[in-house]
């Protein structure tokens, strides 16, 4: 019997998963909700059938139509509420970064002074979540700096990089309180492929030391990973004070 919260229409007939392009039976279940998502069939705020009704319609068990709907929640495209039910999400809103471009020509361009300071330049071994950053086998080595970017006196951007051996082997040899990693780097080769994700975060006690923080603050975080050849060659995490510092990009379409 149909639940009297579901709003959306019930198939008579069972859809064939078998079918569906995905091979597992919760990928299946995924790609068939997602499909009725892309199609507008179910909108944004639509509520979703129940676990029992999806469990009823599509021949799977209820741990499969969970898996599908916790991942689902992952990837934001769908939100669940207590007691209520599941619905189609609103898309989170993304900004494109246009342009690579130096800390140091922001500040300039603003009218301020530049100025870096070398907190760490070291050798490590890759663990599990940066191996699978690279696309290596963890213990592989990656060369790691940390570097504090100021406008003026004041700390705007704490600079984590790790980069690939193989694509700057001299990386470490390097002055960078001169030359800067993003100019040296891109002097090597400029990258192939970016992928930039941005985070609000609230800095650890360490991150707050360096940024010369008060206390715990909102800051903006930018993780980006670069590739050449079709390789990652280097993966950056860059932090600002949210009060310091914001993005921003203009394009025409």
């Amino acid at each position: 019997m149909a639940s009297d919260t579901d709003t959306l229409p019930r198939r008579t007939v069972s859809p064939d998963l078998t079918a569906a392009r995905p091979a597992s039976r919760y990928e299946q279940v995924k790609h068939y909700i997602t499909e009725r998502i892309a199609s507008g069939e179910w909108g944004v705020g639509s509520r979703l059938p129940s676990e029992n009704e999806l469990v009823e319609t599509l021949g799977v068990s209820r741990m499969t139509v969970h898996r599908a709907l916790r991942e689902l929640m992952g990837e934001g495209i769908v939100t669940r509420a207590q007691g209520v039910g599941t619905f189609v999400a609103r898309p989170a809103p993304r900004a494109e970064v246009l342009e690579l471009r130096d800390i140091a020509d922001d500040i300039q361009a603003g009218g301020g002074r530049h100025r870096s300071r070398v907190v760490l330049l070291e050798t490590i071994r890759a663990d599990g979540h940066l191996a699978l950053a690279f696309d290596q086998r963890p213990g592989v080595k990656l060369f790691h700096s940390v570097l504090i970017h100021y406008e003026d006196d004041t700390p705007l951007q704490i600079e984590e990089r790790f980069v690939s051996p193989h694509f700057a082997p001299d990386y470490l040899d390097q002055d960078f309180a001169t030359t800067h990693p993003h100019r040296y780097l891109f002097q090597i080769s400029p990258p192939h492929e970016v992928e930039h994700v941005i985070f609000a975060v609230t800095p650890e006690a360490d991150q707050q030391a360096l940024l010369e923080l008060d206390g715990p603050e909102a800051c903006l975080q930018l993780v980006r990973r670069t590739w050449v050849d079709g390789r990652v060659v280097m993966r950056g995490v860059f932090t600002y004070p949210g009060s310091r510092y914001s993005f921003g990009g203009r394009r025409q379409t």
